[in-house]
Order: structure tokens, then sequence, then C-alpha cells
């Protein structure tokens, strides 16, 4: 019976498509849904590739261990070194995906682009953030020949991160440049999920990425890091920076389901994680006030305690293990960081002591950026000050500012992690853990966290040839070659 009823319904469904092609000879005019929108908002193309950007970004993904934040405490396996397809997979298409989309605004509006000046710098911005999240997780990526599939390219090479990095710096100086020169009069719209239409953020935050991409190159490619983080530095008044907890690129999230924070989402149902070892010790050796809102005392004794980052077995006693904070997990409708005002701070630091020229000397930048990373984290003014007279006094160092860096980048992993790759700082998070050499399927091949995501497979799959004339170097997935701007030694 029901075969017949289907059956029934195909013969149906054919009659009255001829009909239909009888009535009319253009297939569009039966094929268009006439309640569907022909083109999509620009300002709704953005939200949704915001919250799309978000969901990926703040996604636990492996990262909080790599980063020396957090640590698996259940369910014990590889993933603390190797996470699933389903979670680099889908940042990898992410980025694709979205400048798909963001292509789209860009082409709807260019015939009148003196009408969008705004929401196409911000569509212009949140495109070089995406290659830069990209490549930054997987080294060489399809970049100049990226979604070409109209001018008939449908397998895109790959580009080295040299290239990719030379590009996506001199695109953010061009729109910062005209930024500086003129303003914009439309709306960027409801969509703008990152800065509630505030165009002088967007401009912030466009120099804001050419520090943060310029000092991660300084290693490779130093005069063109100097040269940048220079312009920037020494004119903020050309080249302004987010610089206080209010201009943070944090994206909030809605607070109801879906659209849950990500990790108040797996705090739901799931108690997989706890707070590194690593990372507890140097908060309450040095007495930090960012630690009660980091994380949380044990259950069992009210004391801050860790796990090691990579082990093999659970504790015995999940009550003995510091979690996350409230303000971190707790919140359905928290935030996934994008990038932190604190971070330009840390880098004009760095500059300073490197004896370039910014407009802050080393001291002042560090301080600033400290005093934000304290506002961020709810820390009262009197504290903050206290905290910088004592355990974290300025000492003229880069381990100074290395450190304090990664403490003001917490949950911003994939940043923490390449302040790692590029510094080696933390020092512990190689010198400490159960490394992947104590894996069999590893046997004692490695002795550092990964250098990188793993490739998709569906790369693999669909564009094996452009990826294995890159692919040649690497180890194990997420080994051997490292990423272009890593010069670290002693690790494999």
């Amino acid at each position: 019976m029901i075969r017949n009823i289907f059956k029934s319904t195909a013969i149906a469904s054919l009659g009255a498509l001829l009909l239909l092609g009888g009535c009319t000879s253009n297939f569009e005019d039966i094929n268009t849904d006439p309640d569907a929108l022909e083109i999509g908002s620009p300002t709704n193309q953005l939200g949704y590739v915001l919250r799309y950007t978000a969901s990926q970004y703040g996604a636990i993904d492996a990262t909080e261990s790599w980063a020396g934040y957090m640590v698996k405490i259940q369910y014990m396996d590889n993933y603390s070194y190797l996470p699933t397809d389903n979670t680099y997979g889908n940042k990898f298409a992410c980025s694709y995906r979205c400048n798909v989309q963001l292509d789209d605004v860009l082409k709807q509006t260019e015939a009148n682009a003196d009408e969008f000046k705004n929401i196409r710098w911000a569509v212009r911005i949140w495109k070089e953030f995406l290659w830069l999240w990209c490549t930054d997780q997987f080294g060489a990526i399809p970049y100049t020949e990226a979604n070409k599939i109209e001018e008939g390219t449908v397998k895109g090479k790959y580009d080295s991160q040299e290239v990719i990095y030379t590009a996506i710096l001199k695109n953010l100086k061009t729109i910062a440049d005209e930024m500086a020169a003129e303003t914009g009069s439309d709306k960027i719209g409801e969509g703008d999920f990152l800065f509630n239409d505030d165009v002088d953020k967007w401009r912030k935050f466009c120099n804001s990425l050419r520090l943060r991409a310029a000092m991660r190159i300084v290693n490779v490619a130093p005069e063109l890091a100097r040269s940048t983080v220079e312009e920037i530095g020494s004119n903020l008044s050309t080249y302004p920076v987010l610089d206080s907890s209010n201009d943070n690129a944090y994206f909030n999230w809605q607070g109801s389901s879906p659209y849950f924070e990500p990790w108040y989402d797996n705090f739901r149902t799931r108690d997989d994680h706890g707070m590194s070892n690593i990372f507890v010790a140097h908060l309450t050796s040095t007495k930090d006030p960012r630690i009660s809102t980091i994380m949380k005392p044990a259950e069992s004794d009210n004391e801050y305690r860790g796990y090691e980052n990579g082990a093999l077995a659970a504790p015995s006693n999940l009550k003995i293990i510091s979690r996350m904070g409230e303000f971190y997990r707790e919140n359905p409708s928290g935030f996934t960081p994008f990038l932190k005002s604190c971070e330009n701070y840390f880098i004009m630091a760095e500059a300073s002591l490197r004896g370039w020229n910014v407009s802050l000397s080393a001291q002042e930048a560090y301080e600033t950026a400290v005093k934000i990373s304290m506002d961020d984290n709810n820390v009262a003014a009197a504290d903050a000050e206290a905290y910088l007279a004592g355990a974290g006094k300025w000492d003229n160092t880069l381990d100074r500012v290395y450190m304090e860096e990664w403490v003001a980048l917490f949950k911003n992993n994939l940043e923490a992690w390449s302040l790692y790759r590029r510094t080696g700082y933390p020092k512990a998070i190689q010198t400490s853990g159960e490394y992947p050499g104590k894996f069999s399927i590893y046997g004692t091949s490695h002795t550092d966290v990964p250098f990188r995501m793993p490739y998709p497979d569906n790369e693999y799959l669909y564009n094996a040839d452009n990826l294995n004339a890159v692919a040649s170097g690497l180890v194990d997935y997420v080994w051997g070659e490292k990423m272009w701007w890593d010069t670290r030694t002693g690790v494999k």
C-alpha cells in the first residue's frame, strides 16, 4: 500500500509538471519560490557570517589544551592532541563558506559602493580575519584560487603563508587608509553583532588585526612586521586600535537554543574538562586576582588544583580538579572573544622592547595591557595596581610580556596557542604533560603539542593533487613542518 501511494504521488507530480511546462517556456518561472528573497540582505548576510564564525572560533576543539589552559578529565583519549574531523573540518569549511557569503555582499553592493561604504569595509575586514584564522590553523591553504568556481577553478592551489600574510597585511592597510581618509554614511545594520553598527570600532578592529598579523611574522619577515607596527603604534590618531574592555571584539550570544555560548552549551550536559595544572600553578604562585573569575576552586576542598595536560588516565576523584569559572562557562549569553584590546598593548610593549618606534614605552604599554585584562575579568582597579606593584611588576623582559599575554588571552585559545608556537611561552607547555610519544600510535616521535590542525578529509578526497603538493612535510597529521612564522627549534 505504501509503495502504491508513493508511485501514485510520483505520477501525479510528473503530470502536474508536464501541465505547467505547457503553460510556460520559462523554467525559472516555475522553479522560483515567490516567498523567497532573490538576493540576501547585506546586513543579514554579515550577521550570519559573524554568528557562524563565532560558533566555530569558540568551539571546543583541543586548542584549549594546546594553549595550556584546559585538560581532559573524563573520556581520556587522543582528543587533547588529535581533534576530530567534525571540529577542524568545520573550521576549514567555515572560512570558505563565509567568504562566499561576503563576496556576494560585495558583488551586490558594487554598483552603488559609495552608498554602502561602511558595510563594505566591515565585510572586507572580516574576510581578512577569516583568512588569517584559517592559515594560522592549517598553514598553507587555497587562497589566490579559492572560491573561483565561477571563473572555472574548482580545485584551488595551496598558497604559502608568506604569500597569504603579505596579502592580508596589504589588504588591511588599504582598508585602514580608506577609513582614515573618508567616512561612510550608511548603516551597517542589525547584522553587526560584533560592534553594534559602530564604524569607529570596525576601524580600530582593522588596525588591531594588522598588529596581530604583523607581530606574528616578526621572526620571518622582520621588516614588514616592524614597519606595520611602527606605522600604527606611532600614529594612533590615524590608525586607532581597540583600547579598552568596552572595545573588545566579542561576539555575545543570544542565550537561547540553539544560540548558546559554546562552553555553556557544553556545560549543560558535559563535564569533561578541568583546568590545566600549569595554568593553575602560574596563577596561584603569582596570586593573580584574575584566578577567581577564570576558574573555580575544587569542589572537594575549595583549593585551586589542575590536572596534567594529555594525561592517559582520568583523576581518581573528579571533585579535586578546578573547573572553568562561571563568568566564562555558565552564561548562556556569554561571549566568544575574537580579539581582546589588551592584545594590542602587549604587542606594543614587545615592539618597544625590540627598539621599535611606538608611542608608548614598554612599561606603559605593558601596564595598560594588564589593567585592561584585569578589567576584562572584573578585577577592581586597586587590586590590579597591587598586582602590578607585586608579582606582575614590570621587569623590562619579554618573558614578562609573554606570560602576562598568555594569561590575558584566556578563552581565545587559538591566539594563546599561536603565541606559544611563535615564542615558546609558556615554556611549561612543552615540559609538562604526558606527551604523544607515550601514545603507542606515535611511538616516541613527538615532544610537543601539535604544530597545526590536520587538513580535512574532504581536501584529501577532492583536492588531493593540490594538497599533496604542500603536505610532504607533515608528520602524523599535526606535526612535522611548522607554521612559516614558527621558528622554534628542538620541538618535534
